[in-house]
């Protein structure tokens, strides 16, 4: 028999969504009021961009090229600073959904202040971009460093009160070691993953395409991989997982939460379904746990292990 009603809401460290899907960093994040109305369209929770303590111009362009399912982009961590974003933070808050605040600096002291920074805006969560494939120093070294992962986590643990994300690289020899390097440190959930390192070169110039040269992969090509990650993750870390990268269907959803995931963020689908995805997940999510007799998100997270 089919349950009667379903609910997609649940706790993540702490937080309260009302579904499991999240508007990822780094898409639609700089405008308070771009964040604003994305929580009015049905999304659980929304990420800012990345910002460190300073603004930050990014790369020359051309910043994002599309290639066999996906898009490549080298922004270089374009942002306004953390001040700018405070009041960013605060206008994105008036959406009534949880706002998370993605930071990232090149010191245990520049992350101590971004988090500081988000603190006095009032963000509900903080993620840590420590996995950045093409800034060197945020994610090229010190998401490969499970040292350096432990060292920033606690410097923005000790200037955040609230729950501390840690968004993690597919560039490492083991995703499993900075995951726990993380919890040590004070994380209370991960994401998996971010963009993966990649290139594209124009065969008439014979150079890369991107301004910044290497940049990171988005979209479906990606998925596999990021499901793997979470899958390895659920076997080995207790924290929340937050699967992030390629998702584009209910059906993938469905696939990060069997995998593990305790809840999934949208990015680059965006760029072809709008904002109107958010609701077409949710409903096709509501669909698949009505067929198979489910009534909560948590009787199907994890169910793809043996």
């Amino acid at each position: 028999m089919r349950p009667a009603t379903i609910d997609l809401s649940f706790q993540l460290a702490g937080l309260k969504l009302n579904n499991p899907l999240i508007l990822a960093s780094g898409i639609l994040g700089v405008s308070g009021s771009m964040l604003r109305r994305i929580a009015q369209e049905g999304v659980g929770a929304v990420t800012t961009k990345s910002f460190g303590f300073t603004a930050r111009e990014g790369y020359p362009g051309p910043v994002i090229t599309e290639v066999a399912s996906g898009f490549l982009n080298s922004l270089g961590l374009p942002n306004p600073g953390s001040e700018q974003m405070k009041t960013e933070i605060e206008e994105a808050k008036k959406g009534g959904v949880p706002v998370i605040a993605s930071i990232y600096g090149f010191t245990e002291e520049e992350y101590g202040k971004a988090a500081s920074a988000a603190q006095e805006a009032g963000a509900d969560a903080l993620e840590l971009n420590i996995s950045c494939p093409h800034v060197e120093e945020v994610g090229v070294e010190i998401g490969r460093n499970p040292d350096l992962v432990a060292k920033v986590t606690a410097a923005a643990k000790t200037n955040f009160n609230g729950p501390l994300i840690v968004k993690l690289s597919p560039n490492v020899a083991d995703i499993v070691a900075i995951a726990e390097a993380a919890a040590k440190a004070g994380a209370k959930a991960l994401t998996a993953i971010n963009t993966v390192r990649a290139i594209a070169i124009d065969i008439e110039t014979r150079r890369p395409i991107l301004g910044g040269k290497f940049g990171g992969l988005s979209g479906p090509a990606m998925k596999p991989i990021a499901l793997r990650c979470v899958y390895e993750l659920y076997e080995k870390i207790s924290l929340p997982i937050i699967g992030c990268g390629g998702i584009t269907s209910w059906q993938d959803v469905v696939e990060f939460l069997l995998a593990g995931a305790s809840a999934v963020q949208i990015g680059s689908a965006l760029v072809n379904k709008d904002l109107v995805i958010f609701r077409e997940l949710a409903e096709g999510l509501r669909t698949y746990l009505s067929s198979h007799g489910h009534s909560r998100l948590e009787e199907i997270v994890g169910t793809a292990h043996v």
